[in-house]
């Protein structure tokens, strides 16, 4: 019952390169050195097969403006129509993975998996991060990306929620006061 959780798109292609997109909720970071995210997919998902017969996938982070989408490519098959098409999206090429990316994702990560684990209705793949790609749209003058520009969703118990705002930087809480100086000014 953890949540929220990401509700993230994740974009495949099988082995003759026929792309295809669905939604993931059970989505997470691993791994900090080498990067690795996990995703879990159930074995009647169409997309499973893709990522049995290739090992690779992409994490396309979602937005506000990504949520019905989101929501189609979650409740719809690719084995009945091309969810890129149908909702609306565009098919980038990836740098280092044959599955495609998603140009409407504020950040897209390219993955290779490292292990599947079948762990009742779902196999978990744990995959390492070869490759991120950021729209610059969310990049500050110093390179610096921020996530709340892009207005984050996430899902919990059937529900589409946006983040809110920050409320603090990490070690916020053990930081050690400024010191004000003693001048009057």
């Amino acid at each position: 019952m953890l949540y929220p959780l990401p509700a993230v798109l994740v974009t495949v292609a099988d082995r003759e390169g026929k792309p295809n997109v669905f939604t993931v909720a059970w989505a997470g970071t691993v791994c900090s050195d080498p990067p690795m995210v996990s995703i879990s997919v159930r074995p009647q998902r169409y997309s499973w097969h893709c990522i049995e017969e290739t090992g690779e996938f992409a994490i396309n982070l979602t937005t506000r403006k990504l949520a019905r989408a989101t929501d189609f490519c979650g409740v719809r098959s690719g084995r009945d129509l091309d969810k890129f098409q149908a909702a609306g999206l565009t098919p980038l090429t990836a740098s280092r993975i044959k599955a495609p990316l998603i140009a409407e994702s504020p950040v897209c990560l390219e993955c290779r998996v490292k292990q599947a684990l079948p762990l009742g209705s779902h196999t978990m793949y744990v995959a390492e991060v070869v490759s991120v790609s950021v729209d610059e749209h969310y990049l500050d003058g110093e390179n610096r990306f921020h996530l709340d520009w892009a207005e984050p969703i996430v899902y919990s118990h059937g529900m589409y929620h946006e983040l809110g705002k920050a409320i603090g930087r990490f070690g916020y809480s053990v930081a050690k006061a400024k010191k004000k100086s003693g001048r009057k000014k």
